[in-house]
């Protein structure tokens, strides 16, 4: 007899497992991509972003400093003075002849000839007693009387060739220079303040110059060198045939002192024209000799520049 044959099924435990690995399996290769693709995409909250520039709102650095923090800087000028001619000024001219009489050198006594009167707004004192290196004896108190009267002041000083009075074996520029050099401190020892020394260039009686042109001509460079060597301004007093007697040709072209001698302030007024230029300098001063005084008047235009030529006390 045949016995029948028994099917078996899948157990529930088969059952449960198949199902487990099946919805692991649907749902596994998810959940990874998803969370991957956000963190790509989104930066976390906790992460602080990166600032941008923003068109409205410029970030100011600290090479370009706030326009409301610079001071705009002042480039006012004040208001200068315009210059003025005051028309033609007098004044006078002193030296070793209007100290006391009997003063100086043997060569040259002074003859206490009078000084300039009250129409004189200038005067121009000489530093010299006759040749170089020998001092007015009375120019301490010739200053101090200029400064009691306080007059616009100058000076000028005589200058010359070898005399004994020089330094042994000095010549040419060199000797111009020790003149000027002396000169200056005499009027520092005198008080006497002024912008310009103006170079006497003439014959000097008992003490003239000698026959070579060239050579006096060098005296007299050194002189002016001497003088803008320390500071001061120079100029030439003379006339056209006197300066070229002694130096030649020399020209300078510094401003002019031109002599008329015993004429009048019309004579003097009319030196200042260019037919008297003495060595190429435009003219300052005319001189004229009248009732035993030197009187001098400012060239036209001349007084524009007063501190130029004088100094004031």
């Amino acid at each position: 007899m045949r016995r029948a044959r028994r099917t078996v099924g899948p157990t529930p435990l088969a059952v449960l497992a198949l199902v487990v690995l099946l919805t692991a399996g649907c749902e596994a290769p998810l959940a990874p991509d998803s969370k991957k693709a956000d963190a790509t995409a989104t930066p976390s909250t906790s992460v602080a972003p990166t600032p941008t520039a923003s068109a409205s709102e410029p970030t100011p650095t600290a090479a370009t400093p706030s326009a409301s923090t610079v001071p705009t800087p002042s480039i006012e000028v004040p208001a200068l003075p315009t210059p003025r001619d005051v028309g033609s000024l007098l004044g006078g001219d002193i030296s070793w002849p209007q100290c006391p009489k009997g003063m100086g050198i043997p060569e040259k006594r002074s003859e206490g000839l009078p000084l300039p009167d009250s129409s004189a707004r200038f005067v121009v004192i000489g530093l010299t007693n006759g040749p170089g290196f020998v001092a007015n004896p009375c120019l301490a108190s010739q200053v101090a009387w200029a400064k009691s009267h306080h007059l616009l002041v100058a000076a000028y000083s005589v200058i010359s060739g070898p005399t004994r009075f020089s330094p042994s074996g000095v010549t040419g520029e060199e000797l111009g220079r020790r003149q000027a050099q002396f000169n200056i401190a005499s009027l520092k020892k005198a008080g006497l303040q002024t912008p310009i020394v103006w170079l006497d260039v003439e014959s000097v009686p008992h003490f003239d110059w000698g026959s070579d042109k060239q050579a006096n001509a060098a005296v007299v460079r050194g002189a002016a060198q001497g003088y803008t060597d320390a500071g001061y301004a120079v100029g030439v007093y003379s006339t056209p045939y006197l300066y070229e007697s002694v130096v030649g040709d020399l020209a300078l072209r510094v401003p002019e002192w031109r002599a008329a001698g015993q004429t009048s302030r019309a004579e003097a007024l009319r030196r200042c024209r260019r037919d008297w230029v003495i060595q190429g300098g435009a003219g300052v001063l005319g001189q004229w000799v009248e009732d035993q005084r030197d009187r001098n008047v400012t060239c036209p235009g001349a007084s524009v520049q007063l501190p130029r030529w004088f100094h004031q006390y």
